[in-house]
């Protein structure tokens, strides 16, 4: 045992005196590389040589887009390497030490920048640079970089966004120091809750200045996203379909109820609210519609064509029999060609038919015997008058047919034919009558001129009201129709439509 204990301390002491070394002789090596080593100069063995740099960046979260100010807001950690010729070292006089840690602002970096930087100061990162004994250094700055971005919103929500940065050294042309790109690596992506990554490519560029010969090479970056359109989808797209199919419920309303304006204008009202909160997120922009502005603005003007079909209607639904008979325009073009096509027919048109295909056509009083005979005695009752009146009983039964509304040709006689017949035919035996029998005769012309008259204008209302609901099932078809075709056609116009509802609906 006590063999093993004194292995244990040589063991022990062995370790503390290679640890102490080694710090020793970081000291000396931190002394060594640091005695006459200026960070201003390019750490190059020739001036005239030029300083390759690798340059990339790891992709670890779109943090924010601001499609109203146009910035995209991500976090990135930079990769810088290149070979420091001022800082080598030989291992074997420094036993130990493979790499050392420098605090950035000890020893040269280049100067890369985001040329397309958003923000009001640019990032300063205070990181370390690890070096070995190569001169090989690795800088990896963190940092949060807001950059301009084109914000096309042509086809939001279901839109594809490409935004660049732009890195390169700010006063290092192309033959002091060279650029070589490295590839995007997106392993430590965190998935952003309204944005799909969907690549990150790099491209090398050079561009010429006025100012210098030297070509100023850059690296550029393009992040290509995809939006998520399922929280779009749930909160405008689907309200806004519902809304213009309750724009369609307008014209399955009775006119009667009143209250067809008041549902047009409350669905056109939705829709503006609709349009105001559309508007708080699109940036005030003139270069391109959106597409779902485009969609809101069609089904408003759907809605606003429907409010106008509706007054229409109301007008025809309503309309005073004394303003005057329908046009013969629109009795063809609407009680017959859009009936037929509709196949909408009128009420009671099936048994007015019937009737009129089975009975002889009756006509109205065609007919007044009149005849007064005076006893040659006087009698207890004076004169007796036997009036007969033929036809009364069919002139009645048409006048007050329920089927009035629709006329068969049953009212064949012409107007005032029963008065020309009493004044021609009968004007002896009316001489005759006593004033008081003239005046209920007077009577009985007057109540069924009335009757006549109150058939044609129920029968003219009818007309109105007939073809108020024609022009509403036609109005229904082709508003429907409009409407599917809109929106089918407006939404599947963007160009990955059938990619975000598969992946953000179904998945």
């Amino acid at each position: 045992m006590g063999s093993l204990g004194v292995l244990l301390f040589l063991a022990i002491s062995a370790v503390t005196v290679k640890d102490s070394l080694q710090g020793e002789n970081q000291r000396r090596l931190y002394k060594d590389l640091m005695t006459d080593y200026n960070p201003l100069v390019r750490p190059v063995s020739n001036d005239s040589q030029t300083l390759t740099v690798h340059f990339g960046f790891s992709l670890m979260q779109i943090m924010d887009v601001d499609e109203k100010n146009q910035v995209l807001t991500t976090n990135i950690w930079l990769r810088l390497h290149w070979n420091d010729y001022y800082l080598q070292w030989n291992e074997s006089k420094y036993p130990g030490v493979t790499n050392v840690r420098f605090p950035d602002n000890l020893i040269w970096k280049p100067d890369i920048l985001l040329y397309n930087s958003a923000n009001e100061r640019l990032p300063a990162f205070h990181t370390n640079v690890i070096v070995n004994s190569s001169g090989y250094v690795s800088y990896v700055p963190p940092g949060i970089f807001k950059s301009t971005c084109h914000i096309d919103v042509r086809w939001f929500p279901f839109d594809v966004q490409k935004c660049d940065l732009k890195f390169g050294s700010w006063t290092y042309g192309g033959w002091s120091l060279d650029l070589k790109m490295l590839e995007a690596d997106i392993t430590g992506y965190i998935a952003n809750g309204e944005w799909d990554l969907v690549e990150v490519p790099g491209q090398m560029n050079e561009r010429f200045y006025d100012c210098c010969p030297e070509p100023y090479p850059d690296v550029t970056f393009t992040v290509v996203m995809r939006r998520r359109t399922l929280y779009y989808g749930l909160n405008l797209l689907i309200p806004c379909v519902l809304i213009s199919t309750l724009a369609l419920l307008v014209f399955l309303l009775p006119a009667d109820s009143g209250e067809k304006i008041s549902l047009g204008i409350t669905v056109l009202l939705s829709l503006t609210v609709f349009m105001l909160l559309v508007a708080e997120i699109m940036p005030a922009t003139s270069d391109s519609v959106p597409l779902i502005a485009q969609y809101f603005a069609t089904t408003m003007v759907i809605v606003g064509l429907s409010v106008i079909a509706t007054v229409l209607v109301l007008q025809y639904h309503h309309h005073d029999p004394d303003g005057g008979k329908m046009p013969k325009w629109t009795r063809v073009i609407l009680l017959n060609w859009c009936a037929w096509f509709l196949r909408m027919k009128r009420p009671g048109e099936d048994r007015v038919r019937s009737a009129c295909h089975n009975k002889a056509p009756r006509s109205s009083l065609t007919s007044v015997e009149l005849s007064a005979s005076a006893s040659a005695s006087q009698s207890n009752n004076g004169n007796m008058l036997f009036v007969g009146v033929r036809g009364l009983e069919s002139y009645s039964t048409a006048a007050t047919s329920p089927d009035s509304g629709v006329l068969c040709g049953r009212l064949v006689g012409r107007p005032g034919e029963e008065e020309m017949l009493l004044a021609t035919g009968h004007a002896a035996s009316v001489a005759t009558v006593e004033p008081e029998l003239a005046k209920i005769l007077d009577e009985v012309r007057f109540i069924a001129k009335r009757f006549r008259d109150q058939d044609e204008d129920e029968s003219m209302c009818n007309e109105w009201k007939f073809a108020a609901s024609v022009i509403d099932r036609l109005c229904l078809m082709a508003f429907s129709l409009f409407t599917i075709l809109c929106t089918i056609g407006i939404l599947m116009s963007a160009p990955n439509f059938v990619e975000a509802i598969s992946k953000d609906f179904f998945t």
